[in-house]
């Protein structure tokens, strides 16, 4: 009798156990959360960007290379000049930790000018005047900054080139005006900051402040026997641009 109670209940357990493992499991499995990918800022990008500069230009007389200016007009030689600029940009980054480099070129159209006429010193009524005009300029920089996610504040700085109009022209003061243009592309240097932020993993936007100065240049000038005229153009850019970077993360 006890062996047949024994062998009831274990045929009772086995039962009851083969019974629970068909029910469904009262606990679902955890659900699988892909990690979410860690924006960074290494890639190509190209965009587009628009802003204002102004600054000042300097024009002296230079007769076999000596300044002479103050025999001829009065006052300084300097003048202002400013206009709008807007033009594209592109560019590769490359991040190391919060640290970003990278190298960055653009190219922008310009409507940046100004002029000056001065008073002859020599002959009453009798004028110079000088004026300037920049159509293109663009550069090749090196950008370096920190990271902080998604936004960036870095540091740039390298070569600039730009396309110059000058003209110059001599009243006078009879009605005789003697004028003489020149179109140059000279080269200089730019330096400058910005931030930078990345609204989405492809699109970013920026603010930048650049300071450009380019080389003294001469122009030839039939107006000064045995002269020309020495230019000297520095000018400060404030710039906002949209910018598409290539890859998802």
């Amino acid at each position: 009798m006890k062996k047949i109670l024994l062998s009831s209940v274990a045929l009772l357990g086995l039962t009851a156990g083969a019974m629970a493992a068909d029910l469904p499991s009262r606990y679902a499995p955890a659900p699988v959360v892909a990690a979410v990918p860690v924006f960074t800022w290494t890639g190509f990008y190209v965009g587009a960007q628009a802003g204002y500069a102004w600054g000042e230009d300097e024009a002296r007389v230079l007769v076999d290379g000596v300044d002479v200016t103050p025999t001829f007009v009065v006052g300084g030689t300097d003048f202002d000049t400013d206009g709008f600029v807007g033009g594209v940009h592109a560019g590769y980054n490359v991040q190391f930790g919060s640290f970003v480099v990278g190298l960055e070129g653009d190219i922008e159209a310009a409507g940046i000018d100004g002029d000056r006429t001065f008073n002859d010193v020599l002959v009453a009524g009798d004028a110079f005047t000088t004026s300037t005009d920049i159509n293109f300029q663009g550069s090749l920089r090196a950008r370096a900054g920190v990271a902080f996610d998604r936004a960036l504040v870095y540091a740039t700085g390298g070569l600039a080139f730009a396309n110059f109009e000058n003209t110059y022209s001599y009243n006078n003061g009879a009605g005789t005006i003697v004028t003489e243009d020149f179109d140059d592309t000279q080269w200089g240097w730019t330096i400058g900051a910005g931030v930078e932020y990345a609204f989405t993993n492809n699109l970013t936007a920026r603010v930048e402040y650049r300071y450009t100065q380019f080389d003294n240049f001469d122009n030839e000038s039939t107006l000064v026997a045995g002269g020309a005229i020495e230019q000297e153009p520095e000018f400060h850019t404030v710039r906002v641009g949209l910018s598409y970077k290539f890859g998802t993360y």
